[in-house]
């Protein structure tokens, strides 16, 4: 018996919830909770076959890309890049879609060979093959077996681009047929999500003629130091009675702070039990971990979702909901810092203490000092320090703030030093305006390149559907936004809740075969 679609989603919506939970328990500290990366999608249990009926390998199945560790030097010799490959669609002339999981372990991203995301919609629709790649440095994908500085010093953009490129023209794929199948002998399609769709949009400027077309979701293309906008969208598609009490208590903070007066932060804290917490930037921090918790929504998740469980902590008293002013500012401290000592410091800190799971002044703690491989945070700030920035952080007096603006984009430069002394001195300035000006930003513009966008996503302000960017809509790069969230078009079952999110995802598939039907063998 078939299950109706109502239960597939209620199923899915729960599975998405255990994603969102496993991934969140993963995160050491909170600093780095809002990372510009995909949501997770578990992997069906199922054979495949190809169209003639041929068992194909597991999907689990990993294989190995001999990638150079410097494309500035190849002399330097080979690592092993980990791939996931799928070929159930395929059939001779079909794209090769290719995409990257970005600042993650390939591990836990298999699911994006399946046609549960996009990715498979359009390998299904188009006859074609699906890979994904591991990021170099993230994962088991490293050029060493460390994550020093001296060894990150190869963790940048251009290496990314270069090792996809490298790919796309020399690997020899394991289906039949796969050493036939490089750019010119077939066409490639590079597919990514937040910072990967932004990668995939560098790589099309920097690399074109290489990929034929790119489908971008949530791609955060222009890099911004001073990243307050990501709690815009959070505040503006929120309840309103949870905004009000969230603005309440953080302008009470502030307003403490401004004025020295510690023994009421002190006090604060320990409403909280944050009362270890020995810097007040590193309490304003940990209240952030709450509002993070709104990029693992998707049109699909329900009620049960973190986010709004702390909601509904703070609006909801003996079965009323707030009006839209909150409760105010005594029942908002009493029940979110009732919220953390009866739920969220468990469910956060993983019988941790305090100091040791939200501080960030103590340089000997191991969250700075581990240079293990598949350590996918410190990898990832790496690229945070050097090139991308993106610093959450609260917004410039005059606009409404559920962030401090006790955190500021020096307080995690700071913490660049902290993790990399050997390549930090000094807090540094993130060149984000030396990145944007080399892979285009906002300004992108090469053919064949779809965009696709979420109105309440938190990554928006870096997109192309940026607030007041107004970048223009056209037939060779169109821009699509949906209702949804955080790379929502992905993901194949927020088309079956959000008709939205089915529009972007029909016209995605639209252009993909409309530009393929225009691809003629070449030499790249």
């Amino acid at each position: 018996m078939s299950r109706s679609p109502v239960l597939a989603i209620m199923m899915w919506a729960l599975v998405l919830l255990l994603f969102a939970g496993v991934a969140r328990a993963a995160i050491h500290n909170a600093m780095l909770r809002g990372m510009p990366s995909l949501p997770k999608i578990p992997v069906p249990e199922r054979s495949i076959t190809s169209p003639n009926g041929t068992a194909l390998p597991n999907l689990r199945t990993v294989y190995y890309f001999d990638q150079l560790i410097d494309h500035n030097n190849p002399g330097l010799g080979t690592f092993q890049q980990r791939y996931w490959m799928n070929w159930e669609f395929y059939e001779p002339g079909g794209p090769i879609i290719l995409m990257t999981p970005g600042e993650v372990n390939g591990d836990s991203f298999v699911g994006f060979l399946t046609n549960d995301t996009i990715n498979g919609l359009i390998a299904r629709q188009q006859n074609g093959a699906i890979i994904n790649i591991e990021h170099r440095f993230f994962g088991y994908s490293n050029p060493y077996n460390n994550l020093t500085s001296q060894s990150l010093a190869l963790l940048t953009i251009q290496q990314a681009i270069d090792d996809l490129v490298y790919f796309a023209t020399t690997a020899d794929l394991p289906m039949a047929g796969g050493d036939n199948v490089k750019p010119g002998q077939a066409p490639w399609i590079i597919i990514g999500g937040s910072y990967s769709g932004a990668l995939a949009s560098y790589t099309m400027v920097n690399k074109p003629g290489i990929f034929w077309a790119g489908y971008l979701s949530s791609a955060t293309v222009e890099t911004i130091t001073d990243y307050y906008d990501y709690f815009k969208p959070i505040r503006e598609y929120m309840t309103q009675n949870c905004s009000s009490d969230i603005q309440a208590v953080i302008a009470y903070l502030d307003g403490m702070h401004v004025a020295n007066d510690t023994a009421g932060i002190q006090k604060l804290q320990e409403a909280f039990s944050l009362g270890g917490l020995d810097h007040v930037g590193d309490f304003a921090a940990a209240l952030q971990n709450n509002l993070w918790d709104w990029q693992a929504l998707d049109p699909a998740v329900g009620p049960g979702a973190m986010f709004y469980q702390f909601c509904d902590a703070l609006e909801v008293k003996d079965g009323v909901n707030a009006g839209p002013d909150g409760w105010g500012l005594d029942n908002a401290i009493y029940s979110w810092g009732n919220y953390w000592n009866t739920t969220y410091y468990n469910y956060s800190a993983v019988d941790r203490d305090v100091e040791t799971c939200l501080g960030t002044f103590v340089p000997t703690d191991a969250y700075w000092t581990n240079v293990t491989v598949d350590n996918g945070n410190r990898s990832w700030f790496w690229m945070v320090c050097n090139q991308i920035g993106f610093y959450q952080v609260g917004p410039p007096e005059g606009q409404p703030a559920i962030v401090s603006r006790i955190l500021q984009p020096s307080f995690l430069e700071r913490q660049c030093v902290t993790m990399f002394p050997q390549a930090f001195t000094s807090p540094p300035e993130t060149p984000t305006a030396k990145t944007n000006a080399m892979y285009a930003g906002w300004d992108v513009n090469v053919p064949r390149l779809f965009f696709a966008n979420g109105l309440r996503d938190p990554w928006r302000g870096g997109t192309v559907s940026a607030d007041g960017l107004n970048k223009p809509n056209t037939s060779s790069s169109p821009i699509y936004m949906s209702d949804g969230f955080h790379a929502s078009d992905m993901i194949t079952v927020n088309a079956d809740v959000d008709p939205t999110v089915a529009v972007v995802q029909e016209a995605g598939l639209r252009y993909m075969k409309e530009w393929l039907a225009e691809w003629k063998p070449s030499t790249y």
